[in-house]
């Protein structure tokens, strides 16, 4: 039988954390296959329904990467973010969802090497936890 293999949506800052995924990939750090990014302008343009219907759809776990506090390209979108991830957190389970299926990290442009551990260390944390409840109903 196939080992189970997470599947992560990643929505990350086109300023900070996209450019620092760039860069992990440039530099050929080994990075998991697990992780799709999808690039926003800022953090604080996502959606918390983006991060629901993603676990809805079957996503094992949703990772909201963006500039550090302080940062932010656009004064205070991640700070934004961190408050709606936070709500996120707490309303999560009454989907029936595990709140540690959603994390926020802030993750600069030149932090390639961090970029490339937080996704490592994300799907080893999911494969612990397990597959989504809604990934099974689908497939």
């Amino acid at each position: 039988m196939k080992e189970y293999e997470p599947t992560i949506i990643a929505f990350v800052c086109n300023w900070c954390t996209y450019t620092a995924a760039d860069l992990a990939g440039t530099s050929r750090l080994i990075q998991p296959h697990n992780v799709r990014l999808i690039r926003m302008m800022c953090t604080g343009m996502v959606d918390p329904k983006y991060v629901i219907k993603s676990l809805l759809e079957g996503a094992d776990a949703v990772l909201i990467s963006g500039c550090h506090p302080g940062d932010c390209h656009y004064i205070n979108g991640n700070l934004k973010a961190r408050r709606r991830v936070k709500l996120l957190k707490e309303i999560l389970p009454r989907f029936g969802f595990d709140e540690r299926r959603l994390k926020m990290t802030w993750i600069g442009a030149s932090e390639g090497i961090d970029f490339a551990e937080t996704v490592r260390s994300m799907v080893l944390e999911i494969k612990a936890l397990g597959p989504n409840e809604a990934r099974r109903q689908i497939m």
